[in-house]
């Protein structure tokens, strides 16, 4: 199945973030790929502080930012993963949350971001529990002959939730992310291989680059990873592209062959 995963800049404009997200999409369906994968906050990246511009960001799930979606995949029976939609949660919060349409136009899986990020980069404090509320349950759905186990971002720093996944059977671990450049310069390669080592599974990890209005850099550098923990395919430090690879069930089944022990 070939896949492609959107590596790109979103701002605080949800139409600009949604027409270029579009226009994406339809070259990653002209280079026929079945499974096509945006980053985390892909439609509105800007400060959360903003309680009014937050406000307007949020929306219901289906809402405006899924139904175009739905229409390109029922109409060229492809998949997609919004990486991640601000979903309006209860008094003024919101859940940052992953969908999975499937080539029917249905939405298969909704996942809500479980582990919310606490950093201090620099000078910059994040604290995403201070306008997010946590997910509390994990997401699978079929994608063809795959089954897929949904994570947002920060999720990869917490094994358990991916073997969670492995042992309910899944072969490929979607990672939308908006992983900053300093911690991603540090962690993002070494957790991505990890988590498709210790799962023998595929890693699907489409990534934002640039730098959004408060000034924190995006590390860009999407990954498409084997079970085996091989690169197969990368993106950029800094540009806006489509990232594309193949995956087949074989390597799945290879991997688990050698390391039968690994996933119990």
């Amino acid at each position: 199945m070939k896949v492609a995963l959107l590596q790109f800049c979103a701002g605080e404009n949800k139409e600009t973030n949604l027409a270029r997200a579009m226009a994406m999409s339809q070259e990653a369906v002209g280079g026929r790929a079945k499974f096509i994968l945006l980053p985390e906050v892909f439609n509105f990246r800007g400060d959360a502080r903003n309680k009014g511009l937050f406000a307007k960001a949020t929306e219901r799930i289906p809402g405006p930012s899924t139904d175009v979606f739905i229409s390109l995949a029922k109409k060229h029976k492809v998949s997609f993963l919004l990486g991640s939609i601000l979903e309006k949660a209860p008094q003024t919060r919101a859940y940052n949350t992953s969908v999975l349409i499937g080539p029917r136009g249905t939405i298969t899986a909704k996942y809500r971001k479980i582990h919310l990020f606490d950093a201090r980069i620099g000078d910059k404090i994040v604290k995403e529990a201070d306008c997010f509320r946590a997910g509390t349950r994990p997401a699978t759905a079929k994608i063809g002959e795959f089954r897929a186990g949904l994570s947002v971002c920060y999720d990869l720093r917490f094994p358990g939730l991916y073997q969670d996944y492995a042992r309910e059977g899944v072969e490929i671990l979607t990672v939308p992310s908006c992983f900053t450049r300093k911690t991603g310069e540090a962690h993002w390669e070494t957790l991505l291989r990890a988590r498709a080592i210790e799962n023998l599974s595929y890693v699907l990890a489409p990534n934002q680059v640039g730098t959004d209005s408060r000034g924190m850099q995006a590390h860009g550098h999407s990954m498409i990873i084997s079970p085996w923990g091989e690169i197969i395919a990368r993106g950029s430090a800094g540009g806006q592209e489509i990232i594309f690879g193949d995956i087949n069930m074989e390597e799945v089944r290879k991997a688990r062959r050698i390391l039968p022990g690994i996933i119990k």
